[in-house]
């Protein structure tokens, strides 16, 4: 990976890590644990990665699968994403 594409790839972590920081769900989650009693660390792994462009994709969607269990979805939908069943 060259320098120009580490940079952007630090730069998408920096802006997730920001999101993070300010989201007023994720304060008011450690707010409730807090008055519960309780201390939190957390620590975001992220992993970013990276394959060139094909230039005969359009941006519509693309042939592939995606397995996904049961934790990466409750993990998904934790975020408010939502992920629609393929036919």
């Amino acid at each position: 990976m060259d320098e120009q594409t580490k940079k952007l790839a630090e730069e998408v972590g920096t802006a997730i890590n920001e999101s993070v920081q300010r989201s007023t769900s994720v304060a008011a989650a450690i707010e409730r644990l807090r008055e519960a009693g309780f201390e939190m660390e957390l620590t975001l792994k992220l992993e970013i990665g990276l394959r060139p462009q094909s230039h005969n994709e359009t941006g519509s969607e693309a042939e592939g699968s995606l397995d996904l269990t049961e934790e990466d979805l409750r993990v998904l939908r934790s975020m408010k994403i939502k992920i629609e069943p393929q036919e």
